[in-house]
């Protein structure tokens, strides 16, 4: 059993450390870890005699997975613009066809609720039978008031229909809109629709934890993204950014003047950003899956974040463009090969981290007394196996605060 126990965000050398029990056992209680210790341990309690009992046979127990950065609402894939990427156009080349994340705005306002809202469900399954139990989501597909609104109601209803916790984002700034463009003080225009418009009526009813922005070329600008993070704040949404992706910008060290939860991506960071980083507490969280199905050759640095002392994390970034992916163990198994971080600190990266990563690190990202008994079980042998066998699932059963929701039959423990 790994637990991950301990108070502080995982650095440097103590990312590799799982806090692992052998032969280990959990006593739950209303969805809440109540003891944790060998299973020897947790037979001798008094408790134990009348709890229903699980045995999961010697498989490897982990914390259920923290999916810190994801797009879950969206209305169809971008398939077309796959064939596209093999045979050679760019990201930009792409978007400035229509494309990219235009082409994902312009079908997701032709869809109804109903629609988006079935997609999601089907999603949400395929997370929870990886093993994820909590995962961050962000708007970002609808970029006008009555879309954006949307995607952020569809996040609050997901939340009481089905099992996994879902984390809402706010990213009306992912980029200026067809109909601001290429029309003078059309950026503008558009930065002012979100945080004099659209703000305010996210604020007052509580639709996000958070507000993110594309701090990036085509997209905004470093000033605009602090103008438009500062707004979000006063309404109640802690800052996080999509940053030095596509190229270096300085949105990392804005996301720690700012103090923002965590920066994004990081291809292009230097080693002033890792210094910064690193002397934060804003989460580094990496997103490998983006540039494998790009089929790039530059991932972020890594090694030099860890070495540096940065809180590290990891996450899908579930998007219908850049990273089709709902499987964390996946991103674990490309963590390792390119990103060139140990099983331990991937593990480790996927969920007490990116716990960190959304502000719930007291109540989720490890098994410890007090937290929510959100647990993963794989059918392996050894927890290196996860990333070893890439491609291949073999989470065996998943559980979200005591309750089974994927595997064995689905019942309270």
């Amino acid at each position: 059993m790994l637990t991950l126990r301990g108070s502080d965000p995982r650095r440097g050398d103590s990312l590799s450390n799982l806090g692992i029990v052998k032969d280990g056992a959990l006593l739950v209680r209303d969805g809440v870890i109540e003891d944790i210790g060998t299973r020897a341990e947790m037979d001798a309690l008094p408790e134990a005699r009348s709890a229903q009992k699980l045995d999961v046979g010697g498989r490897v127990v982990l914390p259920g997975f923290v999916d810190s950065h994801t797009h879950l609402i969206h209305a169809a894939s971008r398939a077309e613009e796959y064939e596209l990427k093999i045979e050679g156009a760019s990201y930009e080349e792409i978007a400035r066809k229509g494309g990219g994340i235009l082409n994902s705005v312009k079908k997701l306002r032709a869809a109804t609720s109903a629609a988006l809202k079935k997609r999601a469900h089907s999603a949400l399954k395929l997370f929870a039978a990886y093993g994820t139990t909590t995962l961050e989501a962000k708007s970002g597909y609808g970029l006008d008031v009555a879309s954006e609104l949307k995607i952020l109601g569809l996040h609050k209803e997901l939340n009481l229909e089905q099992p996994l916790e879902i984390v809402s984002t706010f990213l009306g700034a992912h980029v200026v809109p067809a109909e601001f463009r290429g029309k003078t003080g059309g950026t503008e225009r558009y930065i002012k629709l979100l945080t004099e418009s659209l703000m305010p009526r996210i604020g007052e009813i509580r639709l996000a934890e958070f507000c993110d922005v594309f701090c990036d070329r085509g997209a905004f600008t470093r000033e605009e993204s602090k103008r438009i993070l500062q707004a979000g704040r006063q309404w109640g949404m802690l800052p996080r950014l999509h940053a030095e992706q596509l190229t270096r910008t300085g949105a990392a060290q804005l996301g720690v003047q700012l103090k923002a939860a965590s920066c994004d991506h990081l291809e292009k960071v230097n080693r002033a950003d890792i210094a910064a980083l690193a002397k934060s507490h804003t989460v580094a969280t990496l997103l490998p899956g983006c540039d494998f199905h790009l089929g790039l050759k530059e991932y972020a640095p890594a090694r030099a974040l860890i070495e540096a002392g940065a809180i590290v994390s990891l996450a899908t970034d579930y998007n219908p463009g850049t990273s089709p992916t709902l499987s964390m163990p996946m991103i674990l198994s490309l963590a390792c090969t390119q990103l060139r971080m140990k099983p331990a600190e991937a593990i480790a990266a996927a969920t007490i981290n990116a716990a960190f990563a959304l502000g719930r690190e007291k109540r989720i990202g490890s098994l410890e007394v007090g937290k929510q008994a959100d647990l993963a079980v794989f059918e392996v042998a050894d927890y290196r196996e996860i990333p070893y066998y890439f491609g291949v699932n073999h989470c065996w059963m998943t559980v979200k605060r005591g309750r089974v929701i994927h595997g064995i039959e689905q019942a309270p423990i």
